[in-house]
């Protein structure tokens, strides 16, 4: 009887454990509000980011994994202070790093400049896919990959890759796998899920129609009165879209072939 006692209150005690760590984790959440990206909704998966799952907290903010935190910070621990780079300083920087990477087929597509980044959007030359997302310190000029969809979703380059993944190469970039670029949700119903997302989330803000395809999901603007305001990315086979909060206000844009 001693014996049954000790095991059901052991049993008893890990049990309230579980139930105030539940408690603890729920209410922390609601105590964050909810996720700018979806979550809830439908249209996406709360993602990491400030205020995510894995946000300041846990790997946010810069002396995290890797050096740059995993997922979560991104931006906010920039200098306030100095010379931030130009774009055509970005573009070079960019430039210089794949070239010294060295993939031929893979360029730069686009640079576009926010209050608290660069981003850059690589691609096959050789198929036209877009290969993988960057981001840019605008005080440093170090690159890094940009967080969410292109880490967790991109099942060539990213995470997720079939070979090398998250260890293979630099994050995944170069790593070869059978990833065909193919999706079961097209660009068209991409468009629509981003605009569904906008319209519940941020309303005023339109899905801008011209989508950038990677392996495993597109990434596309939001627009406000047709100027970029934002961006924000679609799962390529289940439709869930992610926006990327970590970028802070728009400044200005580029096309990588251009210059």
């Amino acid at each position: 009887m001693n014996i049954s006692l000790k095991w059901i209150t052991l049993i008893g005690g890990a049990v309230l454990s579980g139930v105030l760590l539940v408690a603890l984790l729920v209410g922390t959440a609601l105590a964050q509000g909810p996720a700018p990206w979806g979550g809830q909704d439908g249209y996406g998966w709360g993602g990491y980011g400030p205020g995510g799952m894995m946000g300041r907290g846990m790997m946010g903010g810069y002396g995290g994994m890797m050096g740059g935190g995993m997922m979560g910070g991104w931006g906010n621990s920039y200098p306030t202070t100095g010379s931030r780079l130009t774009l055509d300083q970005t573009v070079e920087a960019v430039e210089q790093y794949l070239a010294a990477y060295g993939n031929p087929d893979l360029a730069l597509a686009e640079v576009m400049e926010f209050s608290n980044n660069f981003y850059a959007e690589v691609e096959e030359q050789s198929t036209g896919i877009h290969a993988f997302e960057l981001l840019i310190n605008p005080y440093t000029g170090v690159i890094y990959p940009e967080p969410g969809p292109n880490m967790m979703w991109n099942t060539r380059y990213g995470h997720m890759g079939s070979r090398g993944g998250m260890m293979g190469g630099w994050w995944g970039y170069g790593a070869q796998s059978p990833a065909t670029g193919e999706m079961a949700v097209g660009p068209e119903a991409a468009v629509q899920a981003a605009q569904a997302y906008l319209d519940q989330v941020q309303p005023g803000l339109t899905a801008d129609d011209q989508v950038d395809a990677f392996y495993g999901y597109y990434t596309l603007h939001a627009l406000r009165d047709g100027q970029v305001v934002g961006m924000l990315s679609v799962n390529g086979n289940t439709g869930q879209v992610w926006y990327h909060t970590w970028h802070g206000d728009f400044v200005g844009m580029t096309d990588g072939h251009e210059e």
